[in-house]
């Protein structure tokens, strides 16, 4: 298991090298920066969820990463696993049924499991489809459930800012827009983990609305599954313990 290295005491925290510009090619959650994040969640704390059906944790594993420093870092193993519930979240208010909601899940925890560093790694959402699309047997094996066709265009778009989207990205978007949306909007709503705020979610760049529920949810599973996991608890222990704690009744 690979323990979190917060700063040494005397190091700035992340939020304080993301004001200075400074930040790393590998960010990992430190103490200070997750007391801030935390003291300032977003309102709809009394606006609940209503799921038809139950949740599944997926946590991707570690080996799957492109590089061992991305997977305790923002966009790692936890990221993924979040985007993954969110996306279960989400998708009744959609009418999409749960077989269709696993299958577009499962490959939501892998999304950014080829990035090579936590800034701007333009083209990983495609790396990351076609690791995929060759490792179908070993995170349906891991999941139960095999990530979908439109998965795997859903995670192949979901870096690409829709006005760039080339003649074929249009095509595989008229095709699956609403899964691919659906991960957009996941991936986006998981940004409260970012230590700025202008980098939170911003509703003008998504083409699907946001719930009233899912901003102060969204960022109670960050707060509680990123302390926890400074506390010590492994990945999978860590994210129990915030889906236990945030799950919409």
């Amino acid at each position: 298991m690979i323990t979190p290295t917060p700063p040494a005491t005397g190091e700035p925290s992340l939020r304080e090298l993301a004001a200075a510009g400074q930040l790393p090619d590998h960010q990992v959650m430190d103490r200070a920066t997750l007391d801030w994040i935390a003291g300032h969640r977003p309102a709809g704390a009394d606006v609940r969820a209503r799921l038809p059906h139950s949740v599944r944790l997926l946590v991707p594993n570690a080996s799957w990463f492109a590089r061992t420093e991305t997977t305790d870092s923002i966009h790692g193993v936890r990221h993924g696993a979040r985007v993954a519930l969110l996306v279960q979240f989400l998708a009744p208010g959609l009418g999409l049924v749960p077989e269709r909601v696993l299958a577009l899940a499962a490959a939501a925890a892998c999304h950014d499991c080829r990035r090579r560093h936590d800034s701007a790694d333009p083209g990983h959402g495609r790396r990351a489809a076609r690791w995929l699309a060759g490792h179908l047997d070993a995170v349906t094996s891991a999941f139960g459930t095999a990530p979908s066709t439109e998965a795997i265009v859903a995670v192949a778009l979901h870096d690409v800012p829709h006005h760039t989207f080339d003649q074929r990205e249009e095509g595989q978007y008229r095709r699956h827009g609403l899964a691919v949306d659906l991960l957009k909007l996941a991936d986006a709503l998981d940004r409260y983990r970012l230590p700025l705020p202008r980098w939170w979610t911003d509703p003008g760049r998504l083409r699907l609305p946001v719930p009233d529920w899912a901003p102060a949810l969204a960022h109670d599973l960050v707060v509680r599954s990123e302390r926890a996991r400074l506390d010590g608890a492994c990945d999978a222990r860590a994210l129990e313990l915030a889906l236990h704690a945030v799950r919409p009744e």
